[in-house]
């Protein structure tokens, strides 16, 4: 996954937290005076506002300038999960299972890096998916980005 580094991701979670949101999760993009880092943050009963994403945006400023634990220029943006969540922990595909989720692994699976399946949960450290007509088992850390497929029923 794209995930930003262990040391980015302790500090932002504790802010994000501290602010009273849930810390979705974040990524890092490194693109040179491009690069962004992405930090996905829920309010679950009601959903995220542009006034949410601002106070979170103004303290993870202020914490990241202080730390100083990404070098050179970046964009922070603060961001929703949406209606395509983005999975980046095992709590979060056991939380999900039962959705379709779309998959891009970093080992094919059955000769396919990007695949449509349905999240049955996790066991043993992996994730459970239904694929093709049968239960398949993918190892976390093969996977290299996992959203959810919105549902319009």
């Amino acid at each position: 996954m794209r995930q930003a580094s262990t040391k980015v991701l302790e500090l932002i979670g504790p802010v994000v937290d501290g602010l009273g949101y849930e810390f979705v999760g974040a990524e890092y993009l490194p693109q040179g005076k491009h690069s962004i880092l992405r930090v996905y943050i829920d309010v679950p009963e009601t959903g995220v506002t542009v006034e949410d994403c601002e106070k979170v945006s103004r303290q993870l400023s202020s914490v990241l300038d202080v730390e100083d634990l990404i070098p050179g220029q970046y964009a922070l943006e603060i961001s929703s999960p949406g209606l395509d969540r983005p999975l980046f922990s095992l709590e979060h595909f056991e939380r999900f299972a039962g959705q379709e989720v779309k998959l891009r692994l970093s080992t094919p699976l059955e000769g396919k890096r990007k695949l449509t399946a349905i999240l049955s949960g996790v066991e043993d450290g992996m994730v459970k998916i239904e694929f093709e007509g049968d239960t398949k088992q993918v190892v976390f850390e093969d996977i290299e980005q996992a959203r959810l497929v919105p549902g319009f029923d």
